[in-house]
């Protein structure tokens, strides 16, 4: 790499077909050294996204580089908010992985939103509740603007999509909150307690039905027969 950089005929900043410069495919893979020897260059763009509006932060982001991601917010003209081609920043790409630690360093900026939602609607808090990341929900739920209850385009809360997916510690975190409605359906009318019904996830069901504000008239039929929701006929949910 130094060697070629020393050439008065090699482009450091060229693309490849896919639009990613030698700065992006560094990043994406995490070579520090290499990242640093092309941002002290002044004719490389630390910022440049490739074809799918991947930059070099956005890929090191997603794919946890937590080094590459210190020195790419340290550079001047580096957006950290800058988004790919689905609405996804570089935070949310670090949170929907689960790395946290990128997700500290991002958060710890001034200007990055952690409540900015993607092209679907969906919240960075959304994406980690969905895939069951607790310590990146945990480091959400603790910054000002978050809302813990913000739908998707589908109407999807962070809970319903934790519920749905079995995520038992991050519904127990969500459920802690006084902000958080229990019983809140998407717009397909399914609430929270029907998608862990219906996908068989036990322990959500239970921690759902100790929620006050739950009571429908399902789970009040479910206590009156002393029975596990997992039990009843899946056809009247």
């Amino acid at each position: 790499m130094r060697l070629l950089l020393a050439r008065d005929d090699a482009n450091p900043d060229k693309p490849d077909n896919d639009g990613r410069t030698p700065l992006g495919g560094a990043a994406c893979e995490g070579y520090e050294t290499v990242v640093r020897l092309l941002l002290a260059r002044g004719d490389v763009n630390p910022d440049k996204p490739d074809n799918d509006g991947g930059t070099p932060l956005w890929w090191a982001s997603g794919n946890g580089h937590g080094g590459v991601v210190r020195l790419l917010l340290a550079k001047d003209g580096v957006n950290p908010n800058k988004p790919g081609s689905f609405g996804e920043t570089p935070l949310g790409n670090a949170l929907f992985y689960g790395h946290e630690g990128v997700v500290r360093l991002l958060l710890a900026r001034g200007d990055v939103n952690p409540d900015e939602p993607n092209n679907h609607g969906q919240t960075p808090l959304r994406q980690a509740s969905m895939n069951g990341h607790e310590g990146v929900v945990r480091l959400l739920l603790a910054q000002d603007g978050v809302s813990p209850d913000k739908a998707d385009a589908n109407d999807a809360t962070p809970l319903l999509s934790a519920s749905r997916g079995g995520q038992e510690g991050v519904v127990r975190l969500l459920l802690a909150r006084d902000d958080v409605n229990s019983d809140k359906p998407d717009n397909q009318g399914k609430t929270p307690l029907r998608g862990a019904a219906c996908d068989g996830h036990e322990g959500v069901v239970q921690l759902l039905l100790a929620r006050d504000g739950v009571l429908t008239n399902q789970t009040a039929q479910v206590k009156h027969h002393s029975i596990s929701p997992l039990e009843m006929d899946m056809r009247e949910w």
